[in-house]
């Protein structure tokens, strides 16, 4: 059976260069990067250079990335650890935001959004203050819309509040500016390894350490460097950058086109879209029974959210004003640098006899 993995916003295939840097730091250049001698020297070099060329994709400085085990990881210390205990977050945001803003905030602020998921910046104008922090997600990972994160900084600034934004589904896919004094990220979303994520931390966000230590990435987050992932990372946005986003983009329209004609509506903006999302509910049909008879074909699509699906799929979805039985009926497809034309077809032929019988 021929298999269509078509769930790039829950993890991707890791590219076969990625897999083969992360094998040499680990068979060969394996030193540990606190080490004086020149096996550790070398691992501490590959690092820099690797936080160097991660820096230049984001406009920053290498001494503001920060290397974590993974975005959730990345957003826990931006909310925890900025000092801020006034937090705005959007009603949309993934779960290892909003869970933490709820056991960590002092005040806790929830931004509204509209039908296609786009937040109210008069809301965060009005309630942003030089004691806040406000959280919005660059792009939604369920379905898929992209915010205006230049304006929400604009006003972050002017309010004097500090601006974090959860960047895992548009990093090394969209320019996201410079806007922001806080940005997380991870390589498993980019054909990157798993256990490895970046929060970009410019200097006026001013956090306290998240792990005491050796006094690692700069004091703080202590703990040996994982050197395979830090190099998969830096290799996997290289290799990223290289994608036609074009043709996918393509393909998306025309998944998109087919799955109208089926009777489906599409959930979120249709122009301010990342360019590899779908999100579609098709009431009457259970969306988990829809996931595994397709997944019986080898077409791997998802519900939504790989993190506590159900319970997230139902608050963001309820915040852009989908019914219950759309909630229910709703299912996530995400493109990547494997997917063709083919799959697309093939997806939209099962889909038909699925839904429609």
């Amino acid at each position: 059976m021929k298999e269509v993995y078509l769930d790039y916003a829950a993890t991707t295939p890791v590219y076969p260069e990625v897999v083969k840097v992360v094998n040499r730091f680990m068979e060969k250049d394996y030193g540990n990067p606190g080490s004086l001698h020149d096996k550790g020297q070398q691992a501490l070099k590959a690092i820099s250079e690797a936080r160097k060329r991660i820096a230049l994709e984001i406009g920053c400085r290498p001494e503001e990335v920060i290397f974590t085990s993974g975005a959730t990881e990345a957003n826990n210390i931006a909310l925890r650890c900025s000092g801020r205990k006034k937090i705005l977050v959007s009603a949309i945001e993934h779960p290892s935001v909003m869970e933490t803003a709820k056991n960590w905030a002092g005040k806790l602020v929830i931004i509204p959004v509209d039908e296609n998921g786009f937040v109210d910046t008069g809301f965060i104008e009005k309630e942003a203050d030089e004691n806040s922090l406000v959280s919005v997600m660059h792009v939604n990972n369920i379905f898929g819309t992209i915010q205006d994160i230049d304006e929400i900084g604009k006003i972050c600034r002017k309010k004097k509040a500090l601006f974090h934004t959860d960047a895992v589904q548009s990093f090394g896919k969209v320019n996201f500016g410079n806007s922001f004094d806080l940005l997380s990220a991870s390589a498993h979303k980019i054909g990157g390894p798993k256990g490895i994520g970046i929060l970009v931390a410019k200097k006026n966000a001013k956090l306290d350490p998240w792990t005491y230590g050796g006094g690692q990435e700069f004091g703080l987050r202590s703990g040996t460097e994982n050197v395979p992932g830090i190099m998969g990372f830096a290799k996997a946005l290289e290799m990223q950058k290289k994608a036609d986003w074009r043709k996918i983009e393509r393909l998306r329209d025309k998944l998109i086109e087919g799955l109208e004609k089926l009777g489906s509506k599409i959930n979120g903006s249709k122009d301010k879209r990342i360019w590899n999302n779908i999100h579609f509910s098709f009431p009457g049909r259970e969306s988990e029974e829809t996931v595994l008879a397709l997944s019986l074909k080898g077409l791997y699509v998802s519900t939504g959210s790989a993190c506590d699906s159900k319970k997230t799929e139902e608050y963001v979805l309820k915040a852009i004003g989908l019914k219950k039985d759309e909630i229910e009926s709703g299912i996530r497809i995400t493109l990547g640098w494997k997917t063709k034309e083919e799959h697309v077809d093939l997806l939209l032929k099962e889909l038909r006899k699925i839904l429609l019988g």
